[in-house]
């Protein structure tokens, strides 16, 4: 089966469920091979710029056609037969609209499976649907129940521990912008408490004075699409704040930066690592801590000002 697939998480899906994709997103970097595969799509942001720099980039783009344009003769060519799209978010991947109509416009013959999970356990469902997509039903049973028994083992951790800190989960900095969706629940399961926004809402901005009244006692800075390098140029979008020092995560060396582009903010297989990476810094003491290329303390990343 030809599949393209245009967003960094159902790329590893596929990819954990045997399939080699003939066209993926600009993105798709996991598996690593998967960067060499042909781009269906390009963005009209540049992922370089400083979090306000996007934040304005994505702003103009939405007011003059989106964020994606589709690469059509090349989708063209590849003439697939399933097409995994997004209907989560503009801003994160080309979404379920602009693919269908690419895909009439060329009068493909093909599916289109439209992905928009707000949970782990819509995760685990989009995996059973490509799965039964590709006629990989037995792999993506498989595949779902290691995942889920995992998390299992986290939930079960959780409940013998007393302490439920309040949890704060950034995945923007400029604005401010409070990680919703699955990150509520991912938290809750980690054995924290999420006090800012509910399960499966959508991520908001929100004004920085709501932070501090908040007053995380774990504070994690996960920017969408940034690595941890990017990430750590742009923390004086937070450590310049008023407050800052103030926070009672920042006073008990409880802050921490994650790979928003490889964890935090892609809902695929590795979600469940993210879980398990949340965990290791709401708990230390009955978890591992994560690797250091997924996460690290912020008091050892080298902030300026």
């Amino acid at each position: 089966m030809r599949v393209v697939s245009l967003l960094p998480s159902a790329t590893e899906i596929v990819a954990a469920l045997g399939i080699e994709p003939v066209g993926v997103s600009h993105e798709c970097d996991h598996p690593p091979r998967m960067s060499d595969k042909p781009a269906v799509n390009r963005s009209r942001v540049d992922p370089t710029a400083s979090s306000a720099e996007i934040d304005e980039q994505v702003l103009e783009a939405e007011r003059s056609g989106g964020v994606y344009d589709i690469e059509l003769d090349t989708l063209a060519r590849l003439d697939p037969d399933l097409v995994v799209s997004q209907g989560i978010c503009e801003v994160c991947a080309v979404d379920a609209v602009a693919v269908r109509e690419a895909v009439d416009e060329l009068q493909l013959d093909c599916e289109v499976l439209t992905t928009d999970p707000h949970s782990i356990g819509d995760v685990f469902d989009d995996i059973r649907r490509i799965g039964a997509a590709t006629g990989t039903e037995e792999r993506a049973t498989a595949l779902v129940a290691d995942l889920e028994a995992r998390v299992q083992a986290v939930e079960r951790t959780t409940t013998m521990t007393d302490e439920r800190p309040r949890v704060a989960v950034l995945d923007w900095t400029d604005p401010a912008m409070v990680a919703g969706h699955w990150i509520p629940e991912m938290v809750e399961m980690a054995g924290g408490s999420y006090g800012l926004t509910d399960h499966g809402a959508a991520s908001r901005p929100v004004e920085w004075e709501t932070i501090r009244e908040y007053d995380p006692e774990v504070l994690v800075v996960a920017p969408c699409g940034f690595d941890l390098d990017q990430t750590t140029e742009n923390l004086t979008d937070l450590t310049d704040r008023p407050g800052w020092d103030e926070l009672t995560a920042v006073q008990d060396g409880r802050t921490y930066a994650i790979d928003g582009h490889q964890y935090v903010n892609r809902p695929g297989t590795r979600l469940v690592d993210s879980l398990e990476h949340l965990a290791g810094v709401i708990h230390p003491e009955a978890f591992e801590r994560p690797p250091e290329e997924a996460a690290r303390p912020l008091s050892a990343l080298p902030i300026s000002s």
